[in-house]
């Protein structure tokens, strides 16, 4: 009976994991367009303390769902975004550096692109010529 016990409480602690998962492109569907993800330049995630995990295509939509308060923000454990420069990796909103342009085409047609790194923001921006952003610039952006 111990061993019992032990195991559905090691269930329950494994499966409330608060950590971020890899966007899975062409099989994932952005939480709020509910559009397939399929540009690895673009896509982000909240994650909730609880382990409650949301995917978005495009920084539209993920920040739409986090202005909206239907997750209090308080709950959320990880809001990421993918790194335009190396596709398919999620970073921490937080420490992103973001540019705002009508030079490229996202999913849902954001017109942002995040960066983990400023000199890589900058290069990209040599081309683009566009708005530079940080986290609060961009919830701004979608109010």
């Amino acid at each position: 009976m111990k061993k019992l016990t032990l195991i559905i409480v090691l269930f329950v602690f494994i499966s409330c994991s608060s950590d971020p998962e890899p966007l899975r492109y062409g099989k994932d569907i952005c939480y709020s367009c509910k559009m397939t993800l399929v540009d690895r330049k673009f896509g982000a995630e909240i994650v909730t303390k609880k382990g409650k995990v949301y995917k978005f295509d495009d920084l539209n939509c993920m920040v739409g769902f986090y202005n909206s308060d239907y997750e209090v923000h308080e709950n959320m454990e990880h809001i990421l975004v993918i790194d335009f420069a190396h596709p398919g990796t999620l970073i921490d909103v937080q420490q992103a550096f973001f540019v705002k342009t009508s030079e490229i085409r996202t999913p849902m047609a954001g017109g942002i692109a995040a960066f983990s790194n400023k000199e890589d923001q900058a290069n990209q921006n040599e081309k683009w010529k566009g708005t530079l952003l940080e986290w609060p610039d961009v919830i701004a952006e979608f109010k």
